[in-house]
């Protein structure tokens, strides 16, 4: 009999802990006049992909947005509820799940997959959340655009090179994120 494809104690445990980075980062936002805050969010995701593997990023992001989802204040400036996922910002923490899921399918391999999967995580992250802004403000997609993701984008492409780094000297310096990276 196979045994079944679940989670260790200690997957989930590491899944825990980057959740709470994940919030730690998105609470540590500076407002702006679009709507959409200035968060490290980005590179939380990234980090949680690069360092933890598909699933396990999966596991600590979907954890993320249910928490916040549920109303505990964990989305950026301390805000939760439902509603904050039909509001300005909605669209980029869906976004959230393919980003972590690309990072995530790039653990181990070469930078020039890893990076380029990352920032094709990034696009699909923005295109949602520019897609999502247009939609709540009824502004045009490119008004959007300009607005919500290009004074962005400089910053969490920094991010994605920066998390991909750390992740990197995470998986280093912890034994316990080599032994079973799930892809």
């Amino acid at each position: 009999m196979k045994k079944a494809n679940r989670l260790s104690t200690k997957e989930l445990v590491t899944a825990a802990v980057f959740t709470a980075v994940t919030i730690v980062l998105a609470l540590t936002s500076i407002p702006m006049p679009s709507g959409v805050p200035l968060t490290l969010q980005t590179f939380a995701v990234a980090l949680c992909g690069y360092t933890l593997g598909a699933k396990l990023g999966f596991v600590s992001i979907v954890t993320y947005i249910l928490l916040g989802t549920a109303g505990a204040p964990v989305f950026s400036n301390f805000r939760g509820g439902i509603g904050m996922l039909a509001g300005y910002t909605g669209g980029f923490i869906f976004g959230f799940i393919p980003f972590v899921l690309l990072c995530g399918l790039s653990v181990r391999r070469k930078m020039y997959i890893a990076l380029p999967l990352g920032a094709l995580g990034l696009m699909l992250c923005h295109a949602l959340g520019v897609a999502q802004f247009s939609l709540v403000a009824s502004r045009p997609f490119i008004d959007s655009f300009v607005l919500v993701s290009l004074p962005y984008l400089v910053k969490d492409g920094a991010s994605l090179l920066t998390a991909y780094y750390t992740a990197i000297a995470l998986r280093r310096a912890l034994p316990f994120l080599r032994e079973r990276q799930r892809v």
